[in-house]
């Protein structure tokens, strides 16, 4: 339970969604500016970068009802997700909005990429040794085998690094001098992570 409860925090939408290459993709709106409304085609989610988004429903009657007030690093529009052919509510831009705008078949496909991340992380947090879960997680922080890795990371913690693979920061510290002395890392004013450190990951 607490290493679910450790994935759930680190959750971070704004990088959920930069990893997919698609943050940059921002439709910007004015204050009262119309962003769908109700019986619209529904084939997309919606991220809030900034500003303040009102959801209302138009009765038969003709009055509307406010049914959600949304704000920073929300999603809405999740009914593409479960095949909704049109939108049941009217979306507008209280304030000034900037907001991403993915498509049902990206969003499903980063979810899964998502599940299956949380899985791994389980999976590692039950299995593996604190060695392994911190030689993993700096891998990760390097992004190991992605397209663009990024080999030196500024400096962090060793009581973050524990928190992160859920071990005291004294088994953090003895396992980051281990790797130094392999030549697994490097510090030179920051924490420069060799391909090296995955031989951790892999042995049995």
């Amino acid at each position: 339970m607490a290493a679910r409860k450790r994935i759930a925090a680190a959750f971070d939408p704004e990088a959920f969604l930069k990893s997919s290459g698609i943050a940059g993709k921002v439709r910007k709106y004015p204050p009262d500016a119309v962003v769908f409304s109700q019986g619209d085609a529904c084939n997309s989610v919606y991220y809030i970068q900034r500003g303040t988004v009102k959801l209302s429903v138009l009765a038969s009657t003709g009055k509307e009802a406010v049914v959600g007030i949304l704000g920073p690093e929300a999603f809405f529009g999740e009914g593409a997700l479960a095949d909704q052919p049109v939108r049941l509510a009217t979306a507008t831009a209280l304030t000034a909005c900037a907001l991403v705008l993915v498509p049902r078949r990206q969003m499903t496909r980063l979810l899964h990429q998502r599940n299956m991340r949380i899985e791994a992380d389980l999976i590692d947090q039950l299995f593996n040794s604190s060695e392994k879960r911190l030689a993993r997680t700096l891998l990760l922080l390097a992004r190991y085998g992605q397209v663009n890795p990024q080999r030196k990371l500024p400096q962090i913690s060793q009581e973050t690094l524990a928190e992160m693979i859920g071990a005291t920061r004294s088994r953090v510290n003895f396992f980051m001098n281990k790797f130094r002395k392999l030549g697994f890392i490097e510090y030179n004013g920051g924490l420069r992570i060799h391909n090296s450190l995955l031989s951790v990951v892999l042995h049995e």
